[in-house]
């Protein structure tokens, strides 16, 4: 928490910043309402903005040349979005999409290097959060390529459950298979399993899980990593 008695932000990197520091930065801060399936940014785009959800929650998506495409990595009330600035990066080669509607806030990507530029706590949170985001990337990178999409699922699941601390997830099966870079098909017939098993329960346009720990010991080892990795750095 900082000890800002002003404004109290969901978002971890705002709400971890000194009162001094956050002070300096609220002129620089635009509140947002962020809709499903908003595109902040397309591969390749100019990084204009530095986003940070407080209730949404973003898809960091890779794309092939021939139209192909695969969730790498997601962002949440952890990080934001477009940080890759503070190491000199102009453009994004992923493309961000809001995953989860919800609200979250803006800052110019100038106005962001520049407090960068001071050296000061954001700079320490904003590398702390990029370095969970690596490992976070890279991990799904090796499910992706390795684990079968009931394990994948399962994973998807958690991560979004950790997050939004609910056990219903409102989202069709199609949308599910564009993330994880599968069929529609894959994605019922995975789903069908784990609805057997007892994990979740499905339906059109939901999936709930029923039995968390079971489903956490039934996932690929990817998402203890992950999780590992953001409670390790979460000091």
């Amino acid at each position: 928490m900082n000890d800002n008695s002003l404004v109290v932000f969901k978002n971890h990197i705002l709400n971890s910043l000194p009162a001094k520091d956050l002070e300096r930065l609220l002129p620089c801060l635009e509140r947002m309402d962020l809709s499903l399936r908003q595109v902040i940014y397309e591969p390749e785009d100019e990084i204009t903005h530095v986003y940070f959800p407080e209730t949404a929650m973003f898809s960091v998506v890779a794309h092939s040349r021939d139209g192909a495409s695969t969730e790498v990595a997601e962002i949440g009330v952890e990080g934001a979005p477009g940080v890759s600035v503070a190491l000199g990066s102009q453009t994004t080669p992923y493309g961000k999409i809001v995953q989860i509607a919800g609200t979250g806030y803006r800052m110019r990507a100038q106005d962001f290097r520049d407090e960068i530029d001071r050296g000061g706590p954001l700079l320490k949170l904003t590398l702390k959060f990029l370095n969970k985001l690596i490992i976070q990337i890279s991990q799904t990178s090796l499910c992706n390529r390795l684990h079968p999409v009931d394990k994948r699922l399962s994973k998807w699941l958690l991560m979004r459950n950790d997050r939004l601390k609910s056990n219903e997830l409102s989202v069709t099966q199609e949308y599910v298979a564009e993330l994880l870079g599968t069929s529609r098909e894959s994605i019922t017939i995975a789903a069908i399993q784990l609805q057997k098993k007892g994990y979740i329960i499905h339906s059109r346009g939901k999936l709930t899980i029923t039995d968390r720990p079971a489903l956490e010991a039934f996932s690929c080892e990817c998402y203890s990593v992950i999780k590992t990795a953001y409670t390790e750095h979460n000091e």
